[in-house]
């Protein structure tokens, strides 16, 4: 995560930075998820299926955006 924190900072432009994002948030995810099973809590699941559904959302609007900018 810490590395992902690094690369994100170092992106160059909006595909590069959507990308990690996502990658991110499905690490995250996944440890949520892990969370979840080690514990035998549910609140670490419904808190990654709700992140799950923001990251998707968010990489659709981010998508959206960096298909309509005209190219270089």
């Amino acid at each position: 995560v810490l590395a992902g924190g690094l690369l994100l900072l170092r992106a160059d432009d909006a595909l590069h930075r959507t990308l990690v994002l996502d990658v991110l948030g499905s690490i995250v995810i996944l440890l949520l998820a892990s969370f979840s099973y080690l514990r035998g809590v549910s609140y670490y699941l419904d808190a990654a299926l709700a992140l799950a559904l923001l990251s998707f959302a968010a990489t659709l609007v981010a998508a959206r955006y960096v298909g309509r900018r005209d190219p270089p």
